[in-house]
């Protein structure tokens, strides 16, 4: 393990530009999840409701986490909407739409979570930077859940 404080300048950079793009794209899937979690109608609307719940307040502390482990590596996170917007592979969404789109919407959102923090951990890795390579494997593992979830709302 090499910690934060050893890593060089270079491998700090790149690193936290890594986890400041998982930031913006968490950010987003994050309002994505709260804005379908206020629109959802239909027959499924309860327990849709409560996934597209936990899946926003998962992500809200995510952000936290991630930004935590920037300012660790001596970075700058991102803190403007606009930025993480413009930044993010996420897409927003306005809501309105059947629970089958949001759905779909949420699912490729978790995706792509997935592969953006797999890409940072084998980042950290090179670099040897195991505690946010680690951060990156549980955080990838998470979405990878919540894909999971939201594929079989689709079957």
């Amino acid at each position: 393990m090499q910690p934060a404080a050893d890593l060089s300048p270079n491998a700090q950079t790149a690193i936290c530009e890594a986890l400041n793009q998982s930031v913006a794209e968490t950010a987003v899937a994050t309002m994505l999840a709260q804005n379908f979690h206020w629109n959802v109608t239909g027959m499924a609307f309860g327990p849709l409701h409560t996934l597209f719940q936990e899946i926003y307040e998962d992500h809200f502390v995510a952000q936290d986490d991630l930004a935590e482990r920037i300012k660790a590596l001596d970075g700058h996170a991102e803190g403007m909407l606009a930025g993480m917007v413009a930044r993010s592979k996420v897409a927003e969404h306005d809501g309105h739409a059947e629970d089958r789109e949001m759905i779909e919407a949420l699912k490729t959102a978790q995706e792509t979570l997935a592969a953006t923090l797999g890409a940072a951990g084998a980042l950290a890795a090179e670099h040897g930077d195991t505690l946010t390579e680690d951060l990156c494997i549980a955080r990838g593992q998470t979405h990878e859940k919540f894909a999971w979830m939201l594929r079989a709302h689709l079957r």
